[in-house]
């Protein structure tokens, strides 16, 4: 084996010594590992000696397998674009619990997990102030673009840089960052502390895109014209189905007992007649728990590329993306459903558009995108059991109050339990302290008794946490997502296919492969076409592009770079 690398590493004498080591090492990887496909003779169809602009696209809840459900209905400038012209990462793994939206934005792009970059959750119980936080809520600041305070955000709560906090760094802010998402926490913790903008979607009464006074005080006139222009109102329409409903076979029957309904149907069924149903399901907000969600965020985010110049300059800009109307079809109808077939059929045609946008107004050769997601999302668990297989839903109410009664029985009628949530414990010290209980045993005795708790899976307390250093499993997984600052005292899992959540739809958060596994395609300058087996983790991202840029990792950085993916590192 090494003699034919040796032999090929000589016949490349002609070319530069950097990117004669760089193949050498890519093909001793790859011949070691036998596992990626890679086509080395691939070169790089750049015009610019840099990207002119990177897109980083979030499809929020969508598990890998839909990339191979849905392939054979997609269309040619698409997903099957990105699959096909660029590389294909086919076994991209989550590597912490939970997997919820804000951690998973907030991981992808600062190439590390909750234990270090603190977003432990959407929301959680704050130990210091003794009260639940959301992930990007900040009253010091005031809404742009709208009446309410659904702007009052920023990224504050972000322990760490990411990766386009570095591009901004590197360039003396030159280069320009826009984060884009229906979801704040989408838009936010993507885009980093130092974007130039993040704008998200109020429903609503409003129907508009906003931000907030963290990036600026007023909305740029791009976006100004983009509220008025009636963009979102023309989406006010009946949601049928993209093609035929018979053709629609990768999905389960379109009427069943698995899927939620909007307020006012009578049947989880398409036609979804929006006008009808809008008065009673907050107006606008209907437009998020549809495919057209992500057809109104293209629409805003083609407008923002070509109001906001991106790729226009002499520095790399970076545009982050994420959809959200995927995550919340999920969640009403389930990951069988016809609906989100639908959405994802339609979002195939949305990457479409932007990817020609791309090549229209930055240049084909000229631009790099990845695509992944924030999490996956589990099947239905009563569609599960009527299939026999393992599933069911946990009782959080129930689960509760058996804590409760555990702790007056167990430590002489004092409550020492402060929160349950994000599946944690959290326990009142100060008390343990005052009553004179050791804290190590309190946590012990509560996680025998979760143990014993019907459909706990395995449980771990926060010394073993920071004690012992685990290096698989489930115990893994919660120790990449346990933050000493912010996280409880006891940390449970729930068994495979058992949720806490409503009977209808899917949900999603554990360290289960259908929560874990998620697409990471890259494609476009500095990206070779292949694929690989071989497992990545979501963390590997922002070093991944923090390479084909030449820039320093973002600060909490515990991801590596992918140097197979990359047909050049600056």
């Amino acid at each position: 084996m090494f003699k034919v690398i040796i032999t090929y590493f000589y016949k490349i004498n002609t070319i530069k010594m950097k990117n004669a080591l760089l193949t050498f090492f890519t093909l001793l990887t790859l011949t070691t590992f036998g596992q990626a496909s890679v086509d080395l003779t691939a070169d790089s169809n750049s015009k610019t000696t840099n990207p002119k602009l990177i897109v980083g696209i979030v499809v929020d809840q969508m598990r890998y397998d839909y990339l191979t459900r849905f392939y054979s209905r997609f269309g040619e400038g698409g997903f099957k674009r990105l699959m096909s012209e660029g590389f294909n990462c086919q076994n991209n793994q989550f590597n912490y619990i939970p997997t919820y939206t804000a951690p998973g934005h907030a991981s992808i792009f600062t190439g590390t997990t909750p234990a270090t970059h603190g977003i432990i959750g959407n929301n959680w119980y704050d130990k210091e102030s003794n009260e639940d936080v959301y992930c990007v809520n900040d009253s010091i600041y005031k809404t742009v673009g709208a009446s309410d305070k659904s702007g009052q955000m920023s990224p504050h709560r972000l322990s760490v840089n990411t990766v386009t906090d570095q591009l901004r760094l590197h360039t003396q802010f030159r280069s320009k960052t826009i984060g884009i998402a229906i979801k704040d926490r989408g838009a936010i913790l993507p885009a980093g502390h130092t974007a130039n903008a993040a704008f998200w979607f109020d429903g609503d009464e409003e129907g508009k895109w906003i931000t907030s006074t963290f990036y600026m005080e007023k909305l740029p006139d791009w976006v100004v014209k983009f509220n008025q222009s009636g963009n979102t109102e023309s989406y006010m329409k009946p949601w049928n189905t993209l093609y035929d409903i018979k053709t629609y076979t990768e999905s389960g029957s379109d009427d069943n007992t698995y899927e939620g309904l909007f307020k006012g149907e009578t049947k989880p069924v398409f036609p979804h007649d929006l006008p009808k149903l809008r008065k009673n399901n907050r107006n606008f907000e209907i437009l998020k728990s549809t495919a057209f969600g992500n057809s109104i965020t293209t629409d805003f985010a083609i407008a923002a590329i070509k109001g906001e110049q991106l790729g226009k300059g002499n520095e790399t800009d970076f545009l982050t993306l994420s959809f959200s109307s995927t995550d919340y079809v999920g969640h009403m109808f389930g990951v069988n459903s016809v609906e989100v077939e639908d959405t994802y059929l339609r979002l195939d045609l949305d990457i479409a558009k932007i990817l020609s946008s791309l090549d229209a107004e930055v240049g084909k050769g000229n631009y790099t995108v990845f695509l992944t997601a924030d999490h996956g999302a589990v099947d239905v668990p009563a569609y599960l059991k009527d299939h026999k297989i393992p599933a069911g839903y946990f009782d959080s109410s129930a689960f509760k109050k058996y804590l409760n009664e555990f702790s007056v029985q167990k430590f002489d009628g004092n409550q020492l339990i402060k929160d349950v949530s994000n599946k944690q414990v959290f326990l009142d010290e100060k008390l343990i302290d005052e009553k004179g209980y050791d804290l190590d045993d309190a946590e012990e005795g509560f996680a025998q008794a979760i143990l014993n708790f019907p459909k706990i899976a395995e449980v771990y307390t926060a010394t073993a946490m920071r004690n012992t250093d685990f290096s698989k499993g489930a115990a893994s997984l919660l120790q990449n997502g346990y933050n000493q600052k912010r996280s409880g005292n006891i940390l449970y899992t729930l068994k495979s296919g058992v949720i806490s959540y409503t009977k209808t739809g899917s949900t999603h958060g554990s360290g289960y492969d259908y929560d874990t596994h998620v697409p990471l395609l890259f494609y476009g300058w500095g990206i070779r076409q292949g694929s690989t087996v071989q497992k990545t983790e979501i963390t590997n991202i922002a070093p991944t592009i923090a390479a084909l840029l030449g820039l320093e990792m973002p600060d909490g950085t515990t991801g590596v770079p992918l140097e197979f993916v990359l047909d050049r590192i600056n």
